[in-house]
């Protein structure tokens, strides 16, 4: 055997054996996740399904937001916020290393935030308890720092497939969300793995999924795709507004010259004076209003606002959760009002705007666009694509997890540093952008000045 034939054998061998190695360790983490998620959703529905037979249960919520917030402090301090962000702070900062205490104090938390009416999510924390026991595998296993990222990015994947039942778009999501304009293909095979396991594994164990297929147009409408354009710009801007609301209210959380535990009973003031005020429909995750938008059913226009409101301040002031299921709220109500103004089926631009503020908000356009085909059928794929990549486009360097890593611009005039975090980026123009906005402003005062003589 030559030379060349050997090392032809040896790296096919490699590629061979690193394919096996991570299809058993996906799996196993797959399965692990799967049926933690199982657990966790059942624990979850238990709580709010008991609570919610008192009629004023939200009136607790300020206690409990104190309550969480002191545990987390006494704790596990990196349990705060929604685990989805933590988890890629972790991967990007220390290597994939998730402490093992975060699961139950994350459980405990966002369980009683939930059940209380805090308004969060439940796949932050699916994700955040599935990577850290893909990390504490990991350390078990002696594992290098490069495989233990990867495992705890399988985790991520695993989660929200287990949570939406959604294992393709998850697997796509976990390997997106790190960096913002490039995927990990590296990690492709195991996230596809771990996603699809542990999705088989929470249903196996009584996890219920619904799925809306929706029909759609009979032909091409050159008119519906003008409004599928312009939704998706609209889409962007709503993914702008939830994402500063949400870096104002926590600014303004910190802003403030009291204890954490105190900031957490004002939040929860706040959150329940929204809910006297306008409904409790806003209040924990709200997947019942999802459910009436996309089967067709009105909605006050507002809705979205005051969604995004309490979001941010659930959020901001220490409540514990994810932030993906309000989006994909504040997504389908403000599709609804999108379709109002221009008199259009409601339940198309609704499903339009779920997976638009996922593309947009968390720079996860092909999971977002996946995720339509997976929740509402192939056939709103086209113009879903549409909007979700315009909304991506449209969000600018903005994101609901600080800590994704710029890698790709998302315009040549407008610049980024490669490697920035999102929350330390600072997007600046090129040379022929800012020569171009100097005419404009040029040609502009020119233009009032002979107007006003």
């Amino acid at each position: 055997m030559n030379r060349k034939t050997l090392a032809a054998v040896t790296e096919e061998s490699i590629i061979f054996l690193s394919i096996f190695k991570w299809i058993i360790l996906s799996a196993v983490i797959g399965a692990v996740v799967g049926g933690f998620v199982a657990f966790f959703l059942r624990i979850l529905d238990f709580s709010s399904t008991s609570v919610g037979q008192f009629p004023l249960y939200f009136l607790a919520l300020p206690v409990v937001m104190a309550f969480c917030v002191y545990i987390t402090n006494v704790l596990s301090p990196d349990a705060k916020g929604h685990g989805t962000e933590k988890v890629i702070k972790a991967v990007h900062r220390h290597q994939g290393d998730i402490r093992f205490r975060v699961i139950p104090v994350k459980l405990i938390t966002t369980i009683l935030t939930l059940a209380f009416g805090g308004s969060v999510g439940k796949e932050g924390p699916c994700a955040q308890i599935g990577a850290g026991l893909a990390s504490s595998f990991a350390k078990l296993c002696r594992f290098s720092p490069e495989d233990r990222k990867k495992l705890v990015i399988c985790g991520i994947s695993a989660g929200f497939s287990s949570v939406f039942g959604t294992p393709i778009s998850g697997a796509i999501f976990g390997v997106e969300v790190l960096y913002m304009g490039n995927l990990l293909y590296s990690v492709l095979l195991p996230s596809f793995i771990s996603g699809m396991v542990s999705f088989q594994v929470s249903s196996l164990l009584g996890v219920t999924y619904h799925y809306m297929p929706l029909s759609f147009l009979d032909s091409f409408n050159l008119n519906f795709l003008l409004l599928t354009v312009i939704s998706g710009l609209f889409f962007g801007l709503v993914s702008v507004l939830f994402v500063e609301s949400l870096r104002y209210f926590e600014r303004f959380s910190n802003s403030l010259k009291f204890s954490s535990v105190l900031k957490g009973f004002v939040g929860g003031v706040v959150v329940v004076i929204v809910a006297v005020l306008f409904s409790t429909d806003y209040l924990g995750l709200g997947t019942h209003v999802i459910d009436n938008v996309l089967s067709g059913q009105s909605i006050i226009w507002y809705a979205f606002i005051i969604k995004i409101f309490i979001t941010s301040v659930t959020l901001g002031f220490g409540g514990s959760g994810g932030v993906l299921t309000p989006l994909f709220f504040i997504g389908a109500t403000s599709g609804a009002f999108f379709a109002g103004v221009f008199h259009q089926d409601s339940t198309i631009f609704a499903a339009f705007g779920l997976v638009s503020l996922l593309a947009g908000a968390a720079n996860t356009p092909l999971a977002a666009c996946v995720l339509a085909v997976e929740l509402f059928g192939s056939v709103i794929a086209p113009y879903a694509t549409i909007a979700c990549v315009i909304s991506f486009f449209m969000t600018g360097y903005r994101s609901v997890f600080p800590s994704q890593v710029l890698s790709s611009p998302k315009a040549h005039g407008c610049l980024m540093n490669k490697g920035d975090e999102v929350e330390f980026a600072e997007p600046h123009l090129d040379y022929h952008s800012r020569k171009v906005i100097v005419s404009g402003r040029h040609f502009a005062k020119k233009l009032l000045g002979k107007v006003s003589r």
